[in-house]
């Protein structure tokens, strides 16, 4: 927040006010049905009182506010201290026992009904209020006796041998599980022996009741430390990994929710766990945590395991093992990691598909396993660590290198491959280890297509690294053309043609600087369209196509044309779509291209002068990358449905949507909605929904650039038809985003600008906008020297000042606020003076003490309002009218100021002007 410029106000111009006083108004409060303000009113009075018996009468007071506002636990913690004062008071009992009672300690809420009908027997409201009460626990204690024999119902069916009735075993399985998504239904199936017999269903190796058993036991998992640990006690971490290994792929899927939900429980503890049950015990889940993972990396190398299930248990790796962000210190766990599993995520990454003896794996399998190491790596803290992570690459590879014929040099090849596309720094140092850069050379002209798939994309992943780029220039650019050339084989001419893509565009969009005889990018990338529209080829050969594009969309020529070809469009759209995740980066770098979304900064001229003068290299665009041309791309994807194929590649849940390809989807987006008109399009697609998941996960770049889209979607659509339901709350976070202070101009107006629609629209979202702490950004942008920027900040505080904490804040001891809004309201900028005064027209009117302040903020308050009235604009004149109209109705003194004044006069004559009704 920015300090509000005059200090406080001094000593003894303030008001003393009384404990006595405050809990008036706050009975006043109540009254009036304001509760929050008569609990705000009790706790100052709290503060300035000393006296026992005039505290438990507050406290008490404060049980009634806080059964109102439903806060029941406070309800009860208040009523207990107004009890301790005094045993009898049988208004704190009575609150007490409310409180308790929708606590569920109905049990404790009775006592304190026996307690007040014993101290008052014809009060019919007690004696009511303990019939109610107990009738219902009699109706809690048939529920909780009905629940244990359906519980025991459930088993039975479902463990029958004889029950052929499926929809009846299927409805028992699906009450189950219901039944374990509430708190008291899991405590239940947990202590009516439910682990054991769960453990049963598992056992039975038939699908439907692995699947109920998997679905029950995440509900008694969830946010339950404790049970977590006795359910991984009795089931056995063998038993879970090996269920996730099982060939089904729905079974399997359900086991990695079952342990992605465990590690959260043992991580995080005891969210749902009951007070008092288990602080008395310190509970270690270190050990269950580190038994669960070891079992998931004995799983990467076992060759029964299934290729999904080998895909989710690296999947399960990513999401519990390394740190969530750096500011936490402790990466243990990824040490333990790299010690204990390196070399079973590289047999995965090492695979040879089609040699005797590799494990199952799925076309994301080596992908997952990149980006597995590459967050490993990036865990790491200090050089010896890594050190330590090098040398178990290198042992590795050297391990299968030496002494294991073709097969074993073709494995090191591969874990070469995986390397440089996760850690590529262990990826650099283990290509160069003797005589690996020779045997991919050598294998490049293999005669099996096997042996040179793998060669030709270790060579391709080689050449992305900058540190062995110009040794692969020298040597591989010959060797890939002469592949591309004359290979019968599409399969490795399109990795051919990758790596020469690669190599072919070390300039980037810089157009002086082409690798490649003229038109022979051209070639390249017609051939790509071709590759990737022919559907004869299989999905894995044709994502080489957008690799290769993703490469070739540097040269502006090359994008003009693709977006003219719809056919390849949609065919890229399409993979983007499919099972296989791994192409999704290279869709997401071909639109960026296309949509010139890329960090471009204008070169100072002057920088530019001395360049040419000491006949340096000078950077130049390609005319066909001018915001006109750009404009014409965006539409042209656009109308081949680039928001649909966005929004699938974003629901992912795939270890391939990484961050950095979450920004670039991000930059995409921003890209799109840049033209107003095209939004709508963009939201209808589900654009607005994909944008809210990258606004709040991936690199502080692609978080603020998501943020910026929905600023600028939410500025120009209907926010509520935009974001339906529940989801236009969840879009306030990332637009108060946009207001922090490292935010550019530009992000910082947007987001006021979509915040004082979105704080137009309810309460609710106005509650949630100050629950971002979004008020004291606002205010300090209300200081701020560029017109636009403090325009739109007032023009925000002016639509929540509709909240009653947001008027409290002008009535604040020592606060500037009011004064600055008068002032404001007489600047000459009339769209401020407009904001200003809309504000003060809505504070006087849902405020009135706020009009006896207006006096005794500034001596130019008088001039300003009758500048309003006087103003040739309508609007500022009704303002104004308003402001003047509340003051009057609220204080007889501030009335008797104004009609001192040339007022009267002045609101004479607008009274008779016919043409402003």
């Amino acid at each position: 927040a920015v300090p509000t410029p005059g200090g406080p106000v001094p000593a003894g111009v303030r008001r003393q006010v009384t404990a006595g006083q405050l809990r008036e108004r706050g009975n006043a409060l109540f009254q009036a049905g304001d509760h929050a303000a008569a609990l705000a009113a009790y706790t100052r009075a709290l503060s300035l009182c000393d006296a026992g018996p005039e505290r438990a009468v507050l406290h008490r007071n404060r049980a009634a506010c806080y059964l109102k506002l439903e806060d029941y636990a406070k309800a009860e913690a208040d009523a207990s201290k107004a009890i301790e004062a005094d045993g009898r008071d049988m208004k704190a009992l009575f609150r007490r026992s409310q409180a308790l009672q929708k606590l569920g300690r109905l049990d404790q809420a009775v006592s304190d009904l026996q307690r007040c009908v014993s101290l008052e027997p014809k009060n019919k409201a007690f004696q009511e209020a303990l019939r109610a009460l107990g009738s219902s626990m009699h109706e809690k204690m048939k529920t909780m006796s009905c629940t244990d024999s359906k519980v025991e119902q459930m088993f039975q069916i479902l463990l029958d041998p004889e029950e052929k009735d499926v929809d009846k075993k299927q409805k028992a399985a699906q009450n189950l599980i219901v039944l374990a998504r509430e708190e008291a239904g899991a405590e239940k199936i947990f202590q009516s022996d439910g682990v054991r017999l769960l453990t049963q269903l598992l056992d039975t190796a038939k699908a439907d009741l692995m699947l109920a058993a998997l679905r029950t036991l995440v509900g008694l998992c969830s946010g339950h430390r404790s049970r977590t640990m006795a359910i991984v006690a009795e089931l056995g971490a063998p038993r879970l990994s090996a269920v996730l290994g099982v060939e089904h792929e729905q079974v399997s899927l359900a086991a990695c929710n079952l342990l992605h939900v465990m590690f959260d429980s043992l991580k995080e503890g005891l969210q749902k766990d009951f007070r008092g049950k288990e602080d008395a015990v310190v509970l270690d889940s270190s050990k269950d945590l580190k038994l669960l993972i070891k079992h998931l990396l004995e799983l990467l190398a076992v060759e029964g395991a299934s290729a999904h299930g080998r895909d989710n248990a690296l999947n399960l790796l990513i999401k519990v093992v390394p740190r969530k962000s750096p500011k936490e210190t402790n990466n243990s766990m990824s040490l333990w990691v790299i010690d204990q599993g390196l070399k079973k995520i590289l047999e995965v990454g090492s695979t040879v598909c089609g040699i005797p003896g590799s494990l199952p794996v799925t076309e994301n399998s080596r992908m997952s396993a990149s980006v597995l190491l590459s967050k490993l790596y990036d865990d790491l803290k200090c050089d010896a660590e890594r050190e330590n992570f090098h040398h178990l690459c290198e042992d590795y590879v050297r391990s299968w290198f030496e002494g294991h014929e073709l097969a074993g040099k073709l494995r090191a090849i591969q874990t070469v491959s995986c390397l440089l596309q996760g850690p590529s720094d262990a990826g650099n140092r283990v290509l160069e280890l003797e005589g690996i850069m020779d045997s991919v050379l050598s294998l490049c002209a293999s005669v099996s297509e096997a042996h040179q798939l793998v060669a030709v994309e270790a060579l391709i992943h080689a050449a992305d690294k900058a540190k062995r780029a110009s040794f692969i220039t020298a040597n591989g650019v010959s060797l890939l053309k002469e592949i591309y050339k004359h290979s019968e084989r599409d399969s490795i001419r399109i990795r051919a043609l990758v790596g020469l893509c690669k190599l072919g565009s070390a300039g980037g969009t810089d157009f002086s600087m082409k690798q490649f005889a003229e038109g022979s990018t051209m070639k390249l990338a017609k051939q790509c369209r071709k590759w990737l529209c022919n559907e004869m080829i299989d999905a894995g050969t044709r994502r080489w196509a957008v690799e290769g594009l993703a490469y070739l969309t540097f040269d502006a020529d090359v994008k003009e044309e693709f977006v003219e070809d719809k056919a390849a469009m949609q065919a890229m759209f399409h993979l983007a779509k499919s099972e296989d995740r791994s192409v999704l980066y290279a869709v997401a770098s071909t639109l960026v291209n296309c949509t010139n979304s890329y960090d471009h900064e204008e070169p100072d001229p002057q920088m530019l002068e001395l360049a040419k003068y000491a006949k340096q290299h000078i950077p130049e665009q390609h005319p066909k990358d001018k915001p006109d041309f750009v404009k014409r791309r965006v539409r042209k994807l656009l109308a081949a449905g680039v928001v649909s194929a966005l929004a699938c590649m974003v629901k992912s849940e795939n270890p391939a949507l990484t961050n950095s390809c979450r920004e670039l989807i991000s930059r995409v987006f921003l890209a799109l909605v840049e033209e107003a008109e095209d939004r709508g399009g963009v939201v209808a697609q589900g654009g607005g929904k994909a944008l809210i998941p990258l606004s709040l996960e991936g690199t502080e770049v692609g978080q603020t650039k998501a943020a910026q889209a929905l600023a600028k979607i939410t500025i120009t659509s209907n926010p509520e038809m935009a974001f339906p339901g529940e989801r236009i709350y969840e879009v306030v976070r990332p637009l108060v985003s946009l207001l922090h202070l490292q935010r550019t101009g530009l992000e910082n107006f947007e987001g006021l600008m979509a915040l004082t629609n979105l704080a137009g629209i309810s309460e609710r979202l106005r509650q949630k906008i100050l629950k971002e702490k979004a008020v004291p950004m606002i205010e300090g942008y209300m200081f701020e020297e560029h017109e636009l920027i403090r325009l739109a900040a007032t023009e925000c505080m002016c639509n929540m000042a509709m909240s009653k904490e947001v008027q409290e804040l002008f009535l604040a001891e020592g606060s500037d606020r009011l004064k600055l809004m008068v002032l404001y309201s007489g600047e000459e900028d009339e769209k401020l003076r407009r904001a200003a005064s809309g504000t003060l027209a809505m504070l006087t009117a849902l405020h009135p003490p706020i009009c006896k302040r207006i006096p005794q903020v500034t001596v130019h308050w008088l001039e300003i309002l009758q500048a309003l009235l006087l103003s040739p604009s309508g609007e500022l004149q009704h303002r104004g009218a308003v402001v003047v109209m509340n003051m009057m109705a609220a204080e007889r003194e501030v009335a008797e100021q104004l009609m001192a004044s040339e007022m009267l006069e002045i609101l004479s004559v607008l009274a008779k002007d016919k043409d402003k009704p």
